[in-house]
């Protein structure tokens, strides 16, 4: 074999100094790990999974507003329609819009959906994005959108201008609630009344003091004693609303923030399989509304039941 077949190990026999040079260009992977790291955790905090307090969105959820604010016409559009019109502005694919939409349009607020969008009670999902239809809300088209207050920016590819933010005539943020993980950090803010929200709106303008604590889209119960005003390290406790049919029958009426109906149901059967709760059937007969019913053992106390439901199970 002739030497012109070796592989070159990255030295020049004739010119070794080439082969010294390539070695001080190497860059330590301390210096590396530290800048890159900082720019892809600031970039995922930013873009991607914390919302802007001017507008309480997300970059997505934003994208998907001003995309249906180009389209709106009054009529409805299709979902896979509308995905592919957020896609010149979000370029993290179709599932991830396909997601946020779905998310938007379940919390009944900016969007008016037409179709099957899922449940968050029972958690069934929506149907697929060629069959389901949405158009903005008149109240997201009165709040959202000000020409006067908005800043604009090149999207992604430089082809298109999109919002930097859409400054909120209302607390959008306190309304929806969100969740989001990002590289170090989390946000987690519960949803509120809409109504609450106005009031609390109207004494903050006049100057003057306001209590305002979390209200959620399922119902339940809640205790706020620990929320120390939604600070960091407040927290607060909520519990389904079970009613006592008979001396035989329980019904859940309303859920907990967080649980389905299947996920609270399984629980359920978990805690009566271990032995903490003596049950007879578990029934789910939530329709429009929530019921999900718990038939009891002969000679089984109700209230003692109840109180270990709160106790052992979701």
């Amino acid at each position: 074999m002739s030497k012109d077949n070796f592989p070159s190990n990255g030295h020049d026999a004739e010119n070794p100094k080439e082969g010294e040079d390539k070695i001080h260009d190497i860059v330590p992977v301390s210096g590396m790990f530290e800048n890159y790291f900082l720019d892809y955790a600031s970039y995922v905090i930013l873009e991607r999974a914390v919302p802007a307090i001017e507008d309480g969105l997300k970059p997505v959820q934003r994208r998907i507003l001003h995309s249906m604010e180009e389209m709106d016409d009054g009529r409805f559009n299709k979902v896979a329609n509308i995905i592919g019109q957020t896609m010149q502005y979000h370029p993290h694919g179709d599932a991830s819009i396909g997601d946020a939409i779905v998310n938007l349009g379940q919390k009944d607020l900016l969007i008016e959906t037409q179709g099957n969008w899922g449940d968050i009670r029972t958690g069934d999902n929506a149907a697929a994005p060629r069959y389901i239809e949405a158009r903005l809300s008149k109240f997201a088209l009165d709040v959202a959108f000000n020409a006067d207050t908005t800043l604009w920016q090149l999207s992604y590819d430089g082809r298109k201008r999109e919002p930097v933010t859409l400054p909120m005539k209302f607390p959008l943020l306190l309304a929806q609630g969100v969740e989001g993980i990002a590289v170090g950090l989390s946000t987690k803010v519960l949803p509120h009344n809409f109504c609450e929200l106005i009031l609390a709106s109207i004494e903050c303008l006049k100057g003057n003091d306001f209590d305002l604590y979390p209200d959620f889209p399922t119902g339940g119960q809640v205790d706020v004693a620990n929320y120390n005003g939604g600070a960091r390290g407040g927290k607060v406790r909520i519990r389904a609303k079970i009613q006592e049919v008979d001396k035989k029958t329980l019904h859940i009426k309303e859920i907990p923030f967080g649980t389905t109906t299947g996920s609270l149901i399984e629980s359920i059967i978990k805690a009566n399989d271990s032995g903490k709760i003596k049950i007879k059937k578990v029934i789910d007969n939530t329709a429009k509304d929530v019921e999900i019913e718990i038939q009891l053992q002969p000679g089984v106390d109700p209230d003692v039941t109840i109180d270990a439901l709160y106790a052992f199970t979701d």
